[in-house]
């Protein structure tokens, strides 16, 4: 699923793996193994940095349903999170972080 959405955007945007794996700062290797389903579970912090040339959002490589068109964060939502996501933030830790601030 995530590595034939990878395939078919990186194709429709006449981008070549090595391309794509340059302007998104991973390895060739890599890639082809995501877009082969042999890497079935990339981090979020890989998808954040395949989703930024591929001009969509890691929701959308993650799931079944059709790209949203509307903006679901606004750009000062969105740099958080992808610095969250590059200083290392998981999942599991924003889950934590946001239940203690529901705790307070």
């Amino acid at each position: 699923m995530i590595g034939d959405r990878i395939k078919e955007l990186r194709e429709k945007k006449g981008l070549t793996l090595t391309e794509l794996a340059d302007l998104a700062g991973v390895s060739k290797s890599y890639l082809s193994h995501i877009e082969r389903k042999l890497q079935n579970n990339p981090s979020l912090q890989m998808l954040s940095k395949i989703s930024v040339p591929l001009e969509t959002k890691v929701q959308y490589l993650l799931n079944d349903q059709e790209a949203p068109r509307e903006e679901i964060f606004d750009q000062e939502w969105l740099a958080l999170l992808n610095k969250a996501i590059e200083d290392g933030m998981s999942k599991e830790d924003f889950i934590r972080l946001s239940e203690r601030v529901r705790s307070q």
